[in-house]
């Protein structure tokens, strides 16, 4: 039998990712397990004055982790009130790289990953990060689409033909 006893729920504060973790919190619930709470921030000092960047970019990085740190409390908070075992993670760097760095590391059974369902240009151009995790990691992935943005882009489909 299938044993899941750690979840990972990684979460870019989206509508997307915040639906996905209220699943992941319910199948945490349901199935006694622990659950991890990762944020990746992909901060990037690309562009701009070399030298302002050397002057504004740390400040800047150190408010937007401490914002960041901070929303990731509240969320894990929330989850802890409503009878959930579970734990924040932190780190900066490439988000897919780091999510199944983190699966890894902290050995998960299954990863509940909210998906923006981006598709043409904007896929292509960005990539998908529920894409590459699912690729790349050596647990179960559940993709989870926000339902509202699903019959969103099914109507506006629709409404194209």
């Amino acid at each position: 039998m299938i044993k899941i006893k750690t979840i990972l729920a990684p979460t870019d504060f989206s509508a997307h990712a915040e639906y996905a973790l209220k699943y992941a919190g319910e199948l945490a619930i349901n199935l006694n397990a622990q659950m991890y709470v990762l944020h990746v921030a992909e901060y990037s000092n690309v562009g701009g004055d070399p030298d302002a960047s050397q002057l504004l970019i740390p400040n800047y990085i150190a408010e937007l982790k401490k914002k960041d740190k901070d929303r990731l409390g509240q969320i894990t908070l929330r989850l802890r009130q409503a009878g959930v075992d579970a734990h924040s993670v932190f780190v900066a760097g490439r988000a897919y790289q780091d999510i199944v760095r983190m699966a890894n590391e902290l050995k998960v059974d299954l990863i509940v990953l909210g998906t923006h369902g981006r598709t043409g240009f904007s896929h292509l151009f960005f990539g998908s990060t529920a894409e590459r995790v699912v690729r790349l990691c050596p647990c179960p992935v559940l993709t989870v689409k926000h339902p509202d943005y699903a019959l969103e882009k099914e109507s506006k489909s629709n409404d194209a033909a």
